[in-house]
């Protein structure tokens, strides 16, 4: 895990994130990487001159929140992109290599409607970076005991796998399989990917209206530190990836989520 990207917005708790994907670089000796997306569009006069406005006010924003983090010695670089935000992670994965994307809910406040904002809900959605959802307020501790839930077991490639795997390996993690057989499921969703039974202490399998619902309740009976899913196009939260904004009645969890991505169709 050598490079972790973490998209900054005008939250006033952007530091916190950071603040995470410094603790979980440091112990992976990565580099951090910070970008601020900014679009200049529809404006009259100079435009060069305003981009450039525009460009120094975000990397201003950037350094203030930098200077709010303790760096621990790991190394954050300020990545920048004039345009649409998923353009420019497409863009600096390529340049660089992304290996994980770090990234706030919209909000912990029972009082917010949403789990994940407009913002979040289209890189989770329109990108395949590996992406980790850090709750707000989270503070970073080791992983010792990880939930994987899916729909179907079926990895098309073994190394869709290698952020948990790098993962299990740092903490030595206890990686626990939840398969939820669903309506209509088929004796092809219950094979499970040797690559994923290798690294789990545990396969367990539950029946449930959805996919979605059989991980909440096995979150509230394991309790883990940790909680994986794949993004498929027709998977666990095939419902939420459908729209941007991700409602907290439909997914609450208060632990981080680390977001695979599978090309299963």
């Amino acid at each position: 895990m050598k490079n972790i990207l973490v998209p900054i917005g005008t939250s006033p708790n952007a530091h916190e994130t950071l603040q995470y994907a410094v603790d979980l670089a440091a112990q992976f000796s990565s580099r951090v990487f910070v970008m601020e997306v900014f679009t200049v569009a529809g404006v009259s006069g100079s435009l060069i001159d305003i981009s450039a406005m525009v460009e120094k006010s975000g990397k201003e924003r950037l350094k203030e929140v930098i200077g709010k983090v303790d760096a621990k010695g790991v190394e954050i670089k300020i990545a920048t992109y004039k345009g649409d935000l998923i353009d420019g992670l497409k863009d600096i994965d390529n340049e660089i290599g992304i290996d994980l994307l770090v990234i706030s809910p919209r909000s912990n406040d029972i009082k917010e409607e949403l789990y994940l904002g407009h913002t979040s809900g289209r890189m989770i959605k329109r990108t395949d970076i590996p992406t980790l959802i850090v709750p707000k307020g989270t503070e970073f501790s080791p992983y010792k005991l990880i939930l994987t839930g899916f729909k179907s077991g079926i990895l098309k490639r073994k190394r869709i796998l290698n952020p948990l795997i790098e993962i299990k390996n740092k903490f030595e993690s206890e990686i626990r399989l939840l398969l939820v057989k669903t309506p209509g499921y088929t004796d092809k969703d219950l094979q499970v990917n040797t690559a994923l039974l290798d690294i789990s202490t545990t396969l367990t399998m539950a029946e449930h209206a959805t996919t979605y619902l059989g991980i909440l309740e096995h979150i509230q009976l394991v309790n883990p530190d940790l909680l994986c899913v794949f993004r498929r196009k027709r998977g666990v939260f095939m419902n939420l990836w459908e729209k941007n904004t991700i409602h907290k009645s439909e997914f609450s969890a208060k632990i981080p989520v680390l977001v695979l991505s599978v090309k299963k169709d």
